[in-house]
């Protein structure tokens, strides 16, 4: 009986993957790609590199062509299956992404998901290592062995670490939007627009309880992305409800509380006093300010968003900081102590000019009240709001995705149920397409006095007007800046050459001469 070849790999394999020509037995010595013994150094070093070329971008098919072919075409089946499976993925991002959003969102589909890439991870990288077995590194010249073998290893960290690391990012986006996020179902748009509030909330130790001193609502465009901010003053009196509201058997006249009953005082006196009116929220609070903003502006506030200013500051670290131009000295610190009764010392400034702002000097730019209106303070947050959604680009949240989503974790609280994501997720890459247009019920868009006593039928007007115009790019004017004419709180109209005294109104004079403070741009 004539012993088996030394030079053939798998003697005990069939004829035809032993690299024979027929199964009569005569070998087939002189394929490089099966027999790297019979080859040159030269081809040796090809024939090594080529095998990590095909595992790289073909995975199964160097085994396919020079070891366990079974193997190859297991694999093969797997990284075609794959193929189509980015294919579809692809069509669904091109035809209705937002089931493939809800894919990826979903609990259990996330789920499925991590399981895949984590199988895949671990499959890639034992096909790298049996590529490695079968370019036989001994048979390589002495000085390509190191190249060969860190080239595997640098490829295997591209590929299966590349997919380790994502199913890691979906582990990591799936617990945070578990924990932020509610049950419950998704909502649809209203009259084609998606409209949710967010607070900024503040409980810090010289505070008594939390009040949102920022309230904006956003009204997003379904379809289009194109968004609109709508500012509302902490110091409105008389907010409004709509009859459908449970705080309109409280207020049916606007909110009142026997003393300076400003927006923002309505989140504890419902938070404390009222939270019967919404037995089923965690954030009685929450709800009523939803219901105020629906009421002030007309718009069906659908959900809303609370942002812990104490740790605010960590989201904007998390994103690497936010670049603002600053339009005049804003101090850090001062204000009074609503405890103490005392004043706050003033521990520096935020100088004027392009700046890049970490988390603690964006936080005081946002918040800082020493030397500034209420208005002032307003506009700098739509600011930092700008500056934000500008630092959310791709690139920048996949470098940064476990502390943005910590951060986040930490200090955001919303009755967005999670099985609206997808559909968010959809509108917000649209609202990457279209410039943020921003409104507030405030100088320089009316006079100081309309924020405090507005007319309510005339601020639903305007911002309708806002929302029209918003669809063809238009943006609000402010007051100031008209030629001619300009638009007062109570929807007058006055010439410019008239005085301020003649007028009835400060409304130009006012706007003309808002102060640096509360003017910025993000470059």
């Amino acid at each position: 009986m004539t012993p088996p070849s030394p030079h053939l790999d798998h003697p005990e394999q069939p004829a035809a993957e032993r690299g024979l020509d027929d199964p009569v037995g005569r070998p087939h010595l002189t394929d490089p790609l099966r027999h790297p013994a019979q080859a040159g150094a030269v081809t040796r070093t090809k024939r090594a590199w080529i095998l990590l070329a095909l595992t790289t971008f073909l995975p199964g098919s160097a085994q396919l062509i020079a070891g366990n072919r079974t193997l190859g075409r297991r694999a093969l089946t797997v990284t075609f299956s794959v193929w189509g499976a980015l294919i579809l993925a692809g069509l669904l991002f091109l035809l209705h992404r937002t089931w493939l959003f809800a894919l990826v969102t979903g609990r259990f589909t996330s789920l499925v998901l991590i399981v895949a890439l984590i199988l895949l991870a671990i499959g890639w990288a034992v096909l790298f290592l049996d590529a490695l077995r079968l370019i036989r590194p001994g048979l390589l010249a002495q000085g390509m062995r190191p190249a060969v073998l860190i080239g595997c290893v640098v490829l295997m960290v591209l590929t299966s670490g590349s997919l380790g690391y994502s199913a890691y990012l979906v582990g990591v986006g799936r617990s945070a939007l578990n924990s932020i996020f509610s049950g419950g179902q998704a909502f649809e748009p209203v009259e084609g627009r998606y409209n949710f509030l967010l607070m900024g909330g503040d409980a810090g130790e010289d505070r008594v309880g939390r009040r949102p001193d920022s309230m904006t609502v956003f009204s997003v465009d379904a379809k289009t992305g194109q968004a609109v901010t709508i500012s509302l003053p902490r110091n409105m009196q008389g907010a409004q409800f709509s009859e459908d509201s449970p705080l309109w058997q409280v207020f049916p006249n606007g909110f009142s509380c026997g003393d300076e009953c400003i927006l923002n005082a309505l989140y504890p006196t419902v938070a404390q006093e009222h939270p019967d009116l919404y037995p089923d929220s965690p954030d009685p609070g929450a709800e009523a300010m939803k219901d105020a903003a629906s009421g002030i502006t007309g718009l069906d506030v659908q959900a809303y968003i609370v942002v812990d200013m104490d740790g605010f500051s960590n989201l904007i670290d998390a994103l690497g900081g936010i670049t603002v131009d600053v339009g005049g000295r804003v101090p850090i610190g001062g204000g009074t102590n609503e405890i103490t009764g005392e004043k706050n010392p003033i521990d520096g400034y935020i100088e004027p000019g392009v700046q890049h702002l970490d988390g603690f000097h964006a936080l005081w730019y946002a918040r800082s009240r020493e030397g500034a209106s209420d208005y002032d303070r307003e506009a700098r947050q739509r600011c930092v709001q700008s500056a934000m959604l500008a630092q959310l680009d791709p690139a920048n949240v996949l470098t940064k995705f476990q502390s943005i989503t910590e951060a986040g974790e930490q200090i955001i609280e919303t009755d967005i149920p999670e099985a609206q994501l997808s559909s968010f997720v959809d509108v917000g890459l649209k609202a990457k397409d279209h410039e943020l247009i921003q409104y507030g019920a405030a100088p320089p868009y009316y006079d100081d006095l309309f924020p405090t006593y507005p007319d309510y039928d005339q601020l639903r007007t305007d911002i309708s007007g806002v929302i029209e115009g918003s669809e063809s790019g238009q943006t609000p004017t402010p007051i100031a800046a008209l030629p001619a004419v300009a638009l007062v709180g109570l929807g007058q109209q006055m010439a410019l050459g008239e005085t301020p005294e003649e007028a009835g109104t400060t409304d130009v004079e006012l706007a003309a001469e808002l102060t640096e403070n509360g003017t910025c741009s993000v470059p």
